[in-house]
């Protein structure tokens, strides 16, 4: 089901679930907490967070009747941990928690409260696991990416255009997961006769430079990784690749929503319902500590089309054939 799709399902879930509530019900009412960075009306949190109650509905959790949800959504840091607090002091039996920025201040404020992810970059290397396979602690759930996949960003760019020889990697300083994710990219570029370069920048002005400057020379290209950095300043990213005309590969479909060309990346709808799962599991008397933190099987190539001919590109058939969605 798609995003659109499911910021209707979330406005048809929020009406039928309070309807439980008359409900005499001797259940005992378990109490999740969700904390989101993002504003209360960003339509792709929505449609993710909607994807997260309706499979807690499928395993039987209905509000009103054994299940309470507490939500805060947080659009900078200082919200984040503020909220971080809030919910850790209502002694939840679970919270779901979006990326680091969140994890990491609930981790700083409670041992014992379980704590899901559906989705994160590394835990490992962040603190918040002990391993991949035995978490150890009060946190797991998804990791966003497995570090290969890094390579099949360049591998389908250059299948998408042909011509590219150079390739700037946008990366974040801040991020952890950047170096080895450079790694197998690099790897990978000898076999497919392009040269590969990292472009990690700290703020807007240093990225449009940067990117400008890489430009100068023919045939190059962006793969755009993941980190706070890009997810802050996305709507540049794109247009400083369509005004360049660089054709980028990017980790997540919403810089291609945003006019992007193509991104590999995981369905984070599912994410979102394998998370739900995790909770069912963990209010069932699961422990975090024993439940491995696991990683997508399954990735979607998602190409604007539109993009593609407005830089000159003609993607192949086999290309377009391979792509799980294609933009006209």
């Amino acid at each position: 089901m798609r995003r659109r799709e499911f910021i209707g399902l979330l406005g048809s879930v929020a009406v039928a679930w309070p309807l439980g509530a008359n409900a005499q019900q001797a259940e005992r009412v378990r109490r999740i907490a969700v904390l989101l960075p993002a504003a209360a009306n960003d339509p792709d949190y929505q449609a993710w967070f909607g994807a997260f109650l309706q499979a807690l509905a499928q395993s039987g959790w209905t509000i009103g009747r054994n299940a309470r949800i507490d939500t805060r959504w947080g659009a900078n840091a200082a919200e984040v941990r503020k909220h971080a607090a809030e919910l850790v002091a209502l002694s939840p039996d679970v919270i779901l928690a979006h990326g680091a920025g969140a994890v990491a201040p609930l981790l700083q404020a409670t041992r014992t409260v379980q704590i899901v992810f559906p989705i994160i970059a590394d835990p490992v290397a962040a603190g918040f696991v002990d391993s991949l396979a035995r978490p150890g602690g009060n946190a797991t759930g998804f990791m966003l990416f497995e570090y290969g996949i890094s390579a099949k960003w360049l591998e389908l760019l250059k299948q998408i255009a042909p011509d590219i020889t150079r390739v700037a990697v946008l990366g974040d300083p801040a991020t952890p997961t950047g170096p080895a994710q450079f790694g197998f990219i690099q790897a990978a570029a000898p076999s497919l006769k392009v040269e590969v370069n990292t472009l990690n920048r700290r703020d807007a002005g240093d990225i449009e430079r940067a990117v400008a400057t890489f430009a100068q020379t023919p045939n190059g290209s962006l793969i755009v990784t993941p980190g706070s950095l890009a997810q802050l300043h996305r709507d540049l990213i794109v247009k400083l690749a369509a005004r360049h005309k660089l054709p980028a590969m990017y980790f997540d479909r919403l810089f291609v929503d945003a006019g992007g060309l193509a991104s590999y990346a995981p369905d984070r709808i599912e994410m979102y319902r394998s998370a739900a799962a995790y909770v069912d599991r963990i209010l069932k008397g699961e422990k975090p500590a024993e439940m491995p933190v696991q990683a997508p099987t399954k990735y979607d190539l998602v190409i604007n089309l539109k993009t593609a001919k407005a830089m000159g590109l003609t993607v192949s058939p086999t290309v377009l054939a391979r792509a799980d969605e294609v933009i006209d």
